[in-house]
């Protein structure tokens, strides 16, 4: 059975220039970003460049809000 480590590692590898890199890798970010925020879960993504810049985006644990109806539907079941 294959031990679960709980976090990815995902390596880009490029041919850009260390200015070309620091340009990019927010937009990455926010790209990647924008798909993964559509998923109920937990993340950061961390890009750092060869010119030693560090961007980083960090996503809570999803959590749907409490609805009105979701609250009063609780209330009674926990009645």
């Amino acid at each position: 059975m294959h031990e679960r480590r709980g976090d990815m590692d995902i390596r880009f590898i490029s041919s850009l220039t260390a200015d070309d890199e620091n340009a990019f890798a927010p937009a990455l970010l926010k790209a990647v970003s924008a798909v993964l925020d559509q998923f109920p879960i937990a993340y950061t993504l961390r890009v750092e460049t060869t010119g030693a810049e560090v961007f980083q985006h960090t996503h809570p644990t999803f959590e749907a809000p409490l609805t009105s109806s979701r609250a009063a539907a609780a209330s009674i079941a926990h009645d």
